[in-house]
């Protein structure tokens, strides 16, 4: 840590967002390369970690470095686990620099590539998402991200060439923006795009986990997921009306086809079951409406946890230094 001369308070240039959920065994070594990084960027920086409900020693820890870099670090508690996202929009809430940068704890997402971002944003533009070079991560996952990448951009215009990277930069109007957002369940890297004036993406490192594991399961990557396609867009239920509306059509299509040879010639079939086997017809159907009471219900759902207006983290305790104290800048 270079030594600074204490300065008056004064409003950082940059604030960096990491949210911290159960990664006590790599914050060490976090520290140990975020703070040298941001040193490096020789200007007023502010780090906010969000502590979502850790259940290992993560608050302490969190609370050791607030105590070693008090004029740097702030710290948020929430009293319970709320999420990813919940937990960068608690650090919306409260940036004080003109430019927002998130990044992951687990340091897949590298410190020193903050300067990239930061020169694009010198560049124009008020939104930079990091697109990982090579990622680091299971062929599955990789599959996966692909295809809900293009289902993604196809159903919502959305366009980000890597959804799951997190190393992200936004202006301070759209970090302002996506907090005043009250959505219960929400995508924040696509919520800022759609407020965003000159979006960019740019290449970044990619690494694996320093420690630990990862927090996001199949089911909860297909959780994300669900929320992004029906918290932007009203295509899947359109297009299931649509599926209904064919269905429907080729049903009648099909009466009418049975009754007019049934006239012409005399004999009455049992319709498609002469094509198809009728069990595979009604268990396809039977899929049809089940699927689409899934998707009714996922919007229905939506609108009951916003109506609820229950608040969507609470605060156990926030670790930062107080107005009147000085505030040392970067280098």
């Amino acid at each position: 840590m270079n030594a600074t001369a204490t300065v008056p308070n004064a409003a950082p240039e940059i604030s960096v967002v990491i949210p911290v959920y159960n990664e006590e065994a790599g914050l060490p070594a976090l520290f140990a390369r975020l703070d040298p990084a941001l040193d490096a960027l020789a200007t007023r920086y502010e780090v906010i970690f969000v502590n979502d409900g850790s259940r290992d020693r993560s608050a302490a820890i969190l609370a050791d470095q607030f105590r070693a870099r008090p004029d740097v670090t702030r710290v948020i508690l929430f009293n319970a686990n709320a999420g990813q996202h919940q937990a960068i929009i608690a650090g919306f809430e409260r940036v004080r620099g003109r430019r927002v940068v998130t990044l992951d704890a687990d340091l897949q997402n590298p410190p020193e590539e903050i300067g990239k971002l930061l020169a694009a944003m010198d560049s124009g533009a008020d939104y930079v998402g990091g697109v990982r070079a090579v990622r680091e991560d299971s062929w599955w996952r990789r599959t996966a991200s692909r295809l809900m990448n293009s289902l993604r951009e196809r159903i919502t215009r959305i366009r980000m060439t890597d959804q799951g990277c997190m190393l992200r930069a936004y202006s301070r109007e759209i970090a302002d923006a996506v907090a005043a957002c009250r959505e219960v369940s929400t995508f924040i890297p696509a919520l800022a795009y759609t407020f965003a004036h000159r979006p960019v993406e740019i290449e970044v490192a990619h690494e694996e986990r320093a420690a630990g594991e990862s927090k996001y399961s199949l089911y909860k990557l297909i959780r994300l997921n669900f929320d992004l396609v029906t918290g932007f867009s009203l295509v899947p239920l359109q297009i299931f009306s649509l599926i209904g509306m064919l269905v429907a059509m080729g049903s009648v299509a099909l009466y009418v086809f049975v009754v007019v040879r049934g006239l012409a010639t005399g004999r009455y079939e049992e319709g498609f079951a002469a094509l198809w086997d009728r069990d595979i017809l009604e268990f396809f159907l039977i899929g049809i409406v089940l699927f689409g009471l899934g998707l009714v219900g996922e919007y229905v759902g939506r609108i009951y946890q916003q109506v609820r207006e229950r608040p969507r983290y609470t605060i156990r305790a926030v670790l930062e230094r107080t107005d009147d104290e000085p505030v040392r800048p970067g280098p």
